[in-house]
């Protein structure tokens, strides 16, 4: 048997962007982005082995009797895409609170009349876990085929035990059987269900009665919550959060979505992200930096919501590492599409091509605690996705118009 039969080598690429060798932190000049002309991609069991100029790649895979994947039209090669904060997993719809909402009528009319989060928890309740795979499985389809290969997905409209240990173990299912690989987030606490009337007795059943299950089951290894006037407020959630923490969970927290407060909970626990962040400031963006935290910006709420854009540019003149995520939900944000977020965020907040290109890419890793991937350099997981084109900068122009018409995970195209 050949040892090599393995090994392919893939291309030429016109272009292919590593995004290996950038800053974790901080702002990214467009002339630290390496561009790598007329390359190719070694991959082997799932890996990348070597990147380089497809030339002389090509030497070394005849030598070797590597297959060929040979690419005839011009293209442009970038890691695929990490979404870093969705709600993925879900039944139902939300386009009578979007009807009332783009009409003028505030988010307790909206829940007063029925709509809001409760809506999409009474009816994923109510949907079947085969129901909820099926969803699921169809949101994953059109991700991977939009260049998304590695997803968070929370679980938080069940907010029982039962629902929770459901949407879980269905993100979990589907994992198993899809191409795109998931990250499971338990967001059970992701507003105070109807059935308890105190927050912090929720919460303490949260850590009673779900966490165990879920660590014991190995459901999820990332816990999340809502901090806002609307879900939990500081006390309880940095309580609940320090009690997460002695489980031997990673934490990500929904913070700064309506008011500040989130981050500085995000900063004391050590999160490893702070997600929203529409209106931190530069005291909340000094804890986040001195603590670490990546900021994830959700550009999706924005444009559901008809409000601001977190201040990404100001985030990154201030030292953050930056992450673009959809969150991709029922209510505040349904469309779900990275690319086009990333592409409008970027125009309006005034981020580099790189800046943009690694908030979806290297960068969302590290929203994620993932080292495997995000960049095409030796050793990392063979994630990659092609552009028709023969100019980079052409991806974000387009405003995400451009997709990608072939995607790879694993080293196999999907």
């Amino acid at each position: 048997m050949n040892q090599h039969q393995n090994y392919i080598l893939i291309g030429p690429f016109t272009q292919i962007l590593p995004m290996g060798e950038l800053p974790e932190t901080g702002p990214i000049a467009d002339e630290k982005l390496e561009v790598l002309e007329d390359g190719g991609v070694i991959v082997c069991e799932g890996k990348i082995k070597l990147v380089g100029k497809y030339s002389v790649l090509l030497k070394v895979a005849q030598e070797e009797n590597y297959k060929l994947e040979k690419i005839s039209e011009p293209m442009v090669l970038l890691p695929g895409l990490i979404d870093a904060h969705t709600h993925i997993c879900f039944a139902g719809s939300r386009a009578n609170d979007y009807a009332m909402r783009v009409a003028g009528k505030t988010y307790l009319e909206i829940a007063r009349s029925g709509g809001g989060i409760l809506d999409s928890v009474r009816k994923t309740r109510e949907a079947s876990e085969i129901e909820l795979v099926e969803l699921l499985k169809k949101r994953c389809d059109r991700h991977l085929a939009e260049g998304v290969t590695t997803c968070e997905v929370k679980s938080g409209y069940g907010l029982t035990v039962d629902d929770e240990l459901k949407m879980l173990h269905v993100i979990n299912l589907v994992n198993k059987h899809h191409a795109l690989d998931l990250v499971p987030t338990c967001l059970a606490a992701h507003m105070r269900p109807p059935e308890f009337t105190d927050s912090r007795v929720y919460l303490q059943c949260l850590l009673d009665e779900l966490l165990p299950q879920v660590k014991e089951q190995g459901l999820a290894d990332r816990i999340d919550i809502f901090i806002e006037d609307t879900a939990f407020n500081e006390e309880n959630s940095l309580e609940y959060l320090l009690a997460v923490k002695e489980k031997g969970f990673e934490i990500t927290v929904h913070a700064d979505q309506f008011s500040t407060g989130g981050s500085r909970i995000a900063a004391e626990v050590g999160a490893v992200s702070a997600d929203h962040l529409e209106a931190s400031g530069e005291e909340e963006f000094a804890l986040l930096r001195n603590a670490g935290v990546v900021a994830t910006v959700l550009p999706g709420a924005s444009l559901g919501l008809g409000m601001h854009y977190a201040p990404a540019r100001k985030m990154l003149d201030n030292g953050l590492c930056l992450a673009i995520a959809t969150d991709w939900n029922p209510g505040s944000a349904p469309m779900g599409d990275l690319l086009v977020q990333a592409a409008l965020i970027g125009a309006a907040e005034k981020l580099t091509i790189a800046e943009t290109l690694a908030a979806i890419t290297t960068r969302a890793a590290r929203a994620l605690n993932l080292s495997d991937r995000g960049c095409i350099v030796k050793g990392q997981k063979a994630d990659m996705i092609a552009f028709p084109t023969d100019n980079y900068k052409e991806i974000l122009y387009f405003q995400g118009k451009l997709k990608p018409t072939k995607v790879w995970k694993r080293g196999e195209q999907v």
